[in-house]
């Protein structure tokens, strides 16, 4: 059977550092000879790491990824505080972080951990009243960004490193979306009383993806292929529902099911392996809140 969605699916690459996510977009873009190609969840230039990125109706699937958590590797440096609560920013202010102890930094570390109010950089790319808040900044216009909250599952200190004034924190951190890795390290330093920024970030998982899932761009733009099908991604990041193939058509026509008691979102399955949609019960109807194989398709 002829499968429309042959040539679309989720690719996970190992994005270099000094390139934004637009880029790599770019590349794989050229790589797989279509202009259908997103990504979930920005990475900053400076970051190494996980980029999720969808291969035409792949593009359709990201708006779903965004929200996983994430997980990353770090590198935070007391002693400075910076323009931008990362190496590419100015240093604005610094301190001598040489008589901060370990138990500090790890007092500190554990505050940070949890369910938590944290404000995002000044050069995010939250919007602030339509605009991106690094857009305002690079403008000179004052940013002002509310704190939200955000879930800190973990916050792991690896190794202290003590380098002159400043000491160097290597941490892994598994946090929700939206938790800016910047804005720990900004925060840790200030409530230190020392300043800190971030001097190195590389994102390990996103969601199921882990970076052993993740292909070089070179590679890519060698031999470009995909990752996960369709398929394979909808039955990795969420829990199968298996349906008849009556089912399937009527959620491939965007109709509800009966409820049965489902907690969270499922991908339905059909009896030949196909991933239908993704479907969640509102009240008292199975419903979908995505459908990759549309009767129309």
């Amino acid at each position: 059977m002829n499968d429309p969605l042959a040539h679309s699916g989720i690719v996970v690459v190992d994005k270099p550092a000094g390139m934004t996510s637009h880029d790599v977009v770019a590349r794989l873009r050229r790589a797989f000879s279509t202009r259908k190609v997103g990504h979930a969840g920005t990475l900053d230039p400076m970051a190494t790491g996980v980029l999720v990125a969808g291969i035409e109706r792949g593009t359709k699937l990201l708006a779903h990824l965004v929200g996983l958590d994430k997980v990353y590797a770090a590198t935070i440096r007391l002693g400075a505080s910076t323009a931008t609560d990362d190496a590419e920013g100015a240093i604005v202010d610094k301190q001598d972080a040489s008589g901060v102890s370990e138990e500090a930094i790890r007092v500190g570390v554990r505050a940070l951990t949890g369910e938590i109010m944290q404000v995002p950089s000044k050069v995010s790319a939250i919007k602030i009243d339509g605009r991106r808040a690094h857009e305002l900044a690079r403008a000179g216009e004052e940013v002002d960004i509310p704190a939200r909250p955000v879930t800190v599952h973990s916050f792991d200190i690896a190794e202290i490193r003590r380098a002159g004034e400043f000491v160097d924190v290597d941490v892994e951190v598994h946090c929700s979306s939206g938790t800016y890795i910047r804005s720990l390290a900004r925060d840790l330093g200030e409530d230190l009383g020392v300043g800190g920024h971030l001097i190195a970030l590389r994102r390990l998982r996103v969601g199921p993806f882990p970076i052993t899932d993740a292909a070089n761009l070179d590679a890519l733009a060698d031999c470009p292929e995909m990752t996960l099908t369709m398929d394979e991604a909808l039955t990795r990041a969420w829990p199968v529902l298996g349906v008849t193939a009556d089912e399937y058509s009527a959620l491939a026509m965007g109709k509800w099911l009966e409820p049965r008691g489902l907690k969270g979102v499922h991908a339905a399955q059909g009896p030949d392996g196909r991933v239908v949609a993704l479907v969640e019960e509102k009240g008292k109807r199975l419903a979908t809140t995505f459908v990759a194989r549309p009767s129309t398709l």
